[in-house]
């Protein structure tokens, strides 16, 4: 009987102690592991040369140059980064027409029309 209770509290502290560091073991996991687990394949770009490899750049819209120019900063934003990198995976577009997208997106949720115009019938647009 003691047996049982100490396997049983064993087990009770390895599941525990795997749900405190899941995200640390499935670092190691394989990606088709973790999508078992319903974690996005996020893969953090914190470099402007990262981000040009990924596909984060184009005639409109050069990092290159950046890279070129021995630009300091760190790169481009993380999040805006990943939607983009979404919408280019979901969409099957460019990188152009992803920020276009996104763009849209966001001025949609601020109550403006891809023109630049406000949605509010109450603003006032001209005197």
């Amino acid at each position: 009987m003691f047996f049982y209770i100490s396997l049983l509290t064993a087990f009770a502290l390895l599941v525990m102690l795997g749900y405190r560091y899941r995200d640390a073991v499935l670092s190691y996991a394989p990606m088709k592991v973790k999508s078992w687990f319903g974690l996005n394949q996020y893969i953090p770009l914190s470099t402007f040369s990262s981000q040009a490899e990924a596909g984060l750049t184009s005639s409109m819209f050069d990092i290159e140059a950046n890279i070129n120019d021995g630009d300091s900063r760190a790169g481009l934003d993380e999040r805006s980064t990943q939607e983009v990198l979404e919408i280019m995976r979901r969409e099957r577009v460019n990188f152009d027409q992803a920020r276009l997208i996104r763009h849209n997106q966001i001025l949609a949720r601020n109550g403006i029309d891809p023109s630049g115009m406000p949605l509010d019938s109450k603003a006032v647009t001209r005197l």
